[in-house]
């Protein structure tokens, strides 16, 4: 509590009296939060902590990759926030033989007009799920990279912006591994947050039966925010306060990363942009405008875990890049008033 109330008085004084008008914006990123929250689980049980992740992905103009055993409704989740937003949505279901062309769009020839006209693919939606995204090969993966980065493809040497708010969402099996092809390491960097859904508990499976007895409730899904709200909060998030202490603590958690004794490639800076971004998303949907020592903690994990390149030496010894990360935590101390 000590630490927190240093932060919040330095606060307090930097913003010259603004403090309740920005707090009162935050409200409105909460409000958000609770509005798709419930409306999402009226289909999707006991999956809020990634709801969460999702909707703080979306608030960064982040990308999410989903990693879990099929069947347990990770593309019925994403159907579900894309309706809830009244976003377009695509489903790309990724194959050994998907071409690039397939997800981009292609050029056609045009007879009547003699021009060559551009037909979008499917990633040409605002909620787009890349299906088993690791069972394709390098070449198809490689040509979302642009997407998720530049948020626009190029076919032909012609580019087109992409729809906005735009978010991928790719699903991967961690369980079969023949026939796939394992993102690389440049490629996870750019996926803002992994989670896993897991298994629900009983009572969670108990109630799924009987949501799903007669009728599936995504159909009666309908819009709870319109997408200009949307985008203007995804701006308002970024002006969440941080405190100059806490941006320390997270450069050394990062640095962290790389000197770590079973880590042979450790956290990239777009890795430290993304832990501060997502930070400030999660204290947005808290209702705060700025950023406490939690937020960066309750982050570390879902933003730095998969960037993580392990040693052989942790394969042997069993450590997972979770130990890591909960090492890290317990050993970087944070550092206030310095």
């Amino acid at each position: 509590m000590e630490e927190l109330s240093g932060i919040v008085s330095k606060f307090r004084t930097s913003k010259l009296g603004g403090f309740m008008a920005e707090v009162l914006e935050m409200n409105d990123v909460q409000e958000l939060s609770f509005s798709l929250m419930r409306n999402i689980e009226k289909v999707i049980v006991g999956k809020s902590e990634v709801v969460r992740l999702i909707l703080i992905s979306l608030l960064c103009r982040g990308h999410m990759l989903l990693e879990d055993v099929p069947g347990m409704g990770k593309t019925m989740l994403v159907r579900t926030l894309a309706k809830s937003l009244g976003c377009t949505f695509k489903r790309i279901q990724f194959t050994p033989d998907l071409m690039p062309s397939d997800i981009l769009g292609v050029s056609i020839y045009n007879q009547k007009t003699h021009e060559f006209q551009f037909r979008p693919g499917p990633v040409m939606a605002q909620i787009v799920i890349a299906d088993e995204i690791n069972r394709t090969s390098p070449r198809t993966q490689a040509s979302l990279l642009e997407c998720m980065e530049e948020e626009q493809v190029t076919v032909d040497g012609y580019s087109f912006k992409l729809p906005q708010p735009f978010m991928i969402l790719a699903t991967q099996n961690p369980v079969e591994h023949e026939g796939t092809y394992p993102l690389p390491e440049a490629q996870l960097d750019r996926f803002l947050i992994k989670a896993n859904l897991g298994y629900p508990s009983y009572g969670e499976e108990i109630e799924m039966l009987e949501r799903l007895e007669r009728k599936h409730p995504v159909e009666d899904i309908k819009p709870v925010f319109d997408l200009e709200g949307l985008i203007h909060l995804q701006e308002k998030v970024s002006e969440v306060f941080i405190d100059e202490s806490l941006k320390d603590y997270l450069v050394r958690l990062i640095h962290a990363t790389r000197s770590h004794t079973y880590v042979a490639l450790g956290a990239s800076p777009r890795a430290s942009l993304a832990l501060m971004k997502t930070s400030k998303a999660l204290a947005a949907l808290n209702g705060r405008d700025y950023v406490i020592p939690d937020d960066l903690k309750y982050m570390f994990g879902p933003v730095i875990a998969h960037r993580l390149v392990l040693k052989h030496e942790a394969d042997i010894t069993g450590k997972q890049a979770d130990f890591i990360i909960s090492d890290i935590l317990a050993n970087v101390p944070l550092l206030i008033g310095g």
